[in-house]
């Protein structure tokens, strides 16, 4: 069995469904399972129709899922043409979808709460949403297509919005619904994104999590390969919004793809590979408008050679100071440091120590609110600095490939640098520099890294 992920660019529209329908029928003797995205955009205003929701703004968030209806009813008649019996089927259970939508909708403006459930449970329309149409699509395409809920497939705790895996149980019942649900069938459709307690009650994996669920999948009917399928040829050396000649990385390792994953890269989300690795299972990134291309394949480490393969960044960072002079000749400071962060459910990025002192990064979407900060004041002083970036050279064995370092902060010499990360990992050199630097610090590390031809691209071998 082979799974196959298309994220949201692939299937934005009828033309990029089509394309889907067509990489799925060259698949078909490989025993496809399909994971799907949401259509792109949905996801985000399917967020905006919650929020509007919470603050009791009715109509706005039902003009938002009018638009949504009739997007979808819409792309069905692009994909049915006129097959008018089809497309009635298709607007009556896209209307049957979205109005239960409603309803929760208008229940959450009476209430004026929105709860973290609720919200999970609105979120996850998209996905419900864009696998009704593309299965639809398939059988009307002549691929027996069996619609299967990732709810019976992926199951978690019960944090509603970022729920935690049940791997044993996901091992448990994943091949038993797969290989039942493909007796009749030439390939089987499902959701990514979305899971559920044991108690049936809707979670989301978080923003991404498609590729998770694709990942987990695989995982857990040992699939022969994962792809993900989305709008770029693999992953690149930069992002390509941020440098127009990046360069297709053609084979990584899975320690350097979860570190690019982790530190900003938005082409695979930071869990996939973790379920491969138990497997060993390859992962491939794929791009769905150009499907003959090979992509990047993601192997064992030991497989793959050393050297820089790509740079990575998060934009929007905080550094968090904190000075305390209990922390000499002491023990337990990092305890009680990081169970407060434990505590408000805040991951930590990079972490910097010396004799009195901690420095550590922290996405900005996460709030530092007055809590956290009151408790952290208990036994250090703390201070906070805003507008910065955090930028991470990724490649294997980076720390005994000579010049590499030298070659990084002598093309940087003209930035300011305020922290540095590197010993906890082999294959990642982080470091922090002003937001507004960013641009320019990307364009000059990927000019000396990968356009001066010193350090050789990785090739298939």
């Amino acid at each position: 069995m082979r799974v196959l992920k298309f994220g949201g660019t692939s299937v934005t529209d009828a033309a990029a469904i089509e394309r889907v329908i067509s990489i799925v029928k060259s698949k078909l003797d490989l025993t496809p399972v399909i994971v799907v995205s949401a259509l792109s955009k949905v996801t985000d205003t399917l967020y905006k129709i919650a929020e509007h929701a919470g603050k009791g703004e009715r109509n706005n968030a039902n003009q938002l899922i009018a638009s949504l209806t009739e997007r979808h009813i819409s792309l069905c008649q692009d994909l049915f043409g006129d097959d008018t019996k089809k497309i009635c089927e298709a607007k009556k259970e896209i209307e049957s979808i979205t109005s239960r939508l409603t309803e929760k909708i208008n229940a959450i403006t009476v209430l004026g709460e929105l709860s973290e459930r609720c919200k999970a449970s609105i979120v996850a329309q998209g996905e419900i949403l864009s696998s009704f149409v593309i299965s639809s699509a398939l059988n009307h395409s002549n691929v027996r297509t069996k619609l299967v809920d990732a709810r019976e497939l992926i199951y978690t705790d019960d944090n509603y919005m970022r729920g935690e895996p049940d791997i044993k149980k996901i091992l448990e019942d994943v091949p038993k619904v797969i290989n039942r649900e493909f007796e009749g069938y030439e390939a089987i459709i499902t959701q990514g994104f979305i899971s559920s307690t044991k108690n049936g009650v809707t979670t989301i994996l978080g923003r991404g999590g498609s590729d998770y669920t694709a990942s987990l999948i695989g995982m857990a009917i040992k699939a022969s390969e994962v792809e993900i399928w989305t709008d770029v040829d693999g992953i690149l050396t930069a992002d390509p919004g941020k440098i127009s000649n990046s360069k297709k990385v053609n084979v990584i390792s899975f320690e350097e793809a979860a570190e690019l994953a982790h530190f900003g890269a938005k082409v695979l989300h930071p869990l996939t590979i973790q379920p491969a690795i138990e497997k060993n299972i390859p992962v491939r990134i794929l791009n769905s408008r150009l499907a003959d291309a090979p992509g990047t394949l993601i192997l064992g480490d030991s497989k793959i050679p050393p050297g820089a393969k790509s740079i990575s960044y998060k934009e929007n960072i905080i550094v968090l100071n904190l000075f305390s002079t209990s922390m000499v000749n002491s023990y337990g400071f990092l305890h009680k440091l990081f169970r407060l962060f434990d505590k408000y459910h805040i991951p930590v990025d990079l972490i910097s120590t010396s004799e009195a002192n901690v420095s550590l990064t922290i996405e900005e979407e996460y709030e530092l609110n007055d809590l956290i900060l009151s408790e952290l004041s208990t036994f250090s002083t703390v201070s906070i600095e805003k507008n910065k970036s955090q930028v991470s050279v990724i490649g294997k064995e980076l720390n005994s490939c000579t010049g590499v370092c030298n070659r990084i902060f002598c093309s940087l010499s003209d930035f300011k640098i305020s922290m540095i990360s590197q010993g906890a990992s082999a294959i990642n050199l982080s470091f922090v520099v002003e937001r507004t630097d960013l641009d320019d610090i990307i364009t000059a590390l990927h000019r000396e890294l990968f356009e001066k031809n010193e350090i050789p691209l990785m090739k298939i071998a």
